[in-house]
C-alpha cells in the first residue's frame, strides 16, 4: 500500500507546527520518523491517521485523497497503535482487541464466530492469548502495547501507524513489539525517539527538525555524526557490529 503526506502545514495559533512536510512509504516498507521533542513527528502522524486536519497539504491511501474518505473507509486501510491508551471502563483484553473488527461491522451489528477468530488469532500473533479473558487494566504496560497491538491487528489493514509506541517500555518489550511489527506483510511509518532502534527496524527514515524534513534515506546514510550533530547538538560515532548492524554511539 503506497501512503503519502504532501506539503503539510499545520499551525496551533501562531505557532507553525508543520511547514510543508512532505513524507511516502510504499509496499512493504518500514519507514521511521526521528527528530528532537517538538520537531513535529507526533503531529505529522496525527495528521495521517486524521486526529488533526491540516490548514494545507494532502494526505493519500493509495492515491485516494484521505479526507474524500469515510472515516470507516479509511480505518480499513490503516490501523494505529499509539504511545498511551487508557480506558475509562474495566475492558477484557478479547474485547479491546475486538474492537478493531468495528471498521467492518455496520451499525449494531454484533461480534460473530469469525470476529473471535480473527480477534484470538491477533492475540496469538502477540503472545497473549492465554491473557485473552484478563482485566485490561491489570496488565503491565508491555503487555497493553501488545493487546493494543493485536487490536489493530485484528483491524486486518494494509497500512500500521506507529505514533512513539515503544518510549515507555523497557528495551526487551520495545523489540518484541518491533519485531513483531517488523515481520508484518504491511506498510509501516513509525515515529521514534531511540535512533538504535530506528536503524535497527527502517528502511528508510525522514528527519524533522523545527517542523520541517531535513535529511531522508537509508538508516546508512541519514545517521551520520554531522546530522547527529545538527538535529540533536549531541556528538556520536558509528559503528557495526559483528552482524554489520549499525549502532549510534554517544560521547558524554
Amino acid at each position: 500500500m503506497k501512503v503519502s503526506a504532501e506539503n503539510i502545514h499545520l499551525s496551533y495559533g501562531a505557532r507553525e507546527i508543520l511547514k510543508g512536510v512532505s513524507i511516502e512509504s510504499s509496499g512493504h516498507s518500514f519507514v521511521g520518523l526521528i527528530g528532537p521533542n517538538g520537531s513535529g513527528k507526533s503531529t505529522l502522524l496525527k495528521c495521517i491517521y486524521r486526529i488533526l486536519k491540516p490548514d494545507a497539504g494532502q494526505v493519500f491511501l493509495d492515491d485516494q485523497e484521505l479526507l474524500s474518505m469515510s472515516v470507516r473507509s479509511s480505518a480499513r486501510k490503516m490501523a494505529v497503535v499509539a504511545q498511551h491508551n487508557y480506558y475509562n471502563f474495566d475492558f477484557r483484553v478479547r474485547e479491546v482487541v475486538l474492537m478493531g473488527r468495528a471498521p467492518h461491522k455496520k451499525a449494531l451489528e454484533r461480534d460473530n464466530a469469525e470476529d473471535y477468530r480473527i480477534a484470538d488469532e491477533a492475540l496469538k500473533t502477540v503472545g497473549m492469548l492465554e491473557f485473552a479473558d484478563r482485566s485490561f487494566s491489570t496488565l503491565s504496560g508491555g503487555e497493553q502495547q501488545r493487546v493494543i497491538l493485536a487490536r489493530a491487528l485484528a483491524q486486518q489493514t494494509p497500512c500500521l501507524i506507529l505514533d512513539e509506541p515503544t518510549n515507555h517500555l523497557d528495551v526487551t518489550h520495545q523489540l518484541q513489539l518491533l519485531k513483531i511489527v517488523k515481520n508484518l506483510d504491511v506498510t509501516v511509518i513509525s515515529a521514534f525517539h531511540d535512533l538504535n532502534i530506528a536503524a535497527m527496524f527502517c528502511d528508510r527514515i525522514y528527519v524533522l527538525q523545527k517542523g520541517e524534513i531535513v535529511g531522508c534515506g537509508t538508516p546508512e546514510e541519514v545517521l551520520t555524526p554531522e546530522l547527529i550533530r545538527k538535529i540533536y547538538n549531541v556528538e556520536a560515532e558509528i559503528a557495526h557490529d559483528s552482524s554489520g548492524q549499525l549502532h549510534v554511539l554517544f560521547r558524554a
